[in-house]
């Protein structure tokens, strides 16, 4: 069973690896989540590690950075 902490840094490390990808596209938080078909603020909650992602979210960051969702890991 995994601990709360170790929980917590999965969800940092995958918001920071969005929020990387997305600046390296130029694209604005705004710009980004309407691509993504999600509200900014949702997208701002990933970036900060605030947010546990379904997967069909992370599918549709994905697709909006044009990536292969395992290059999100």
């Amino acid at each position: 069973m995994t601990s709360k902490k170790t929980q917590t840094a999965v969800r940092v490390r995958f918001g920071q690896r969005v929020r990387e990808l997305r600046k390296a596209k130029g694209d604005s938080q705004e710009a980004f989540a309407q691509a993504c078909g999600l509200h900014r603020t949702y997208i701002g909650d990933i970036e900060r590690g605030e947010r546990n992602v379904s997967l069909d979210n992370i599918a549709r960051i994905a697709k909006a950075l044009n990536i292969d969702i395992r290059d999100l890991f």
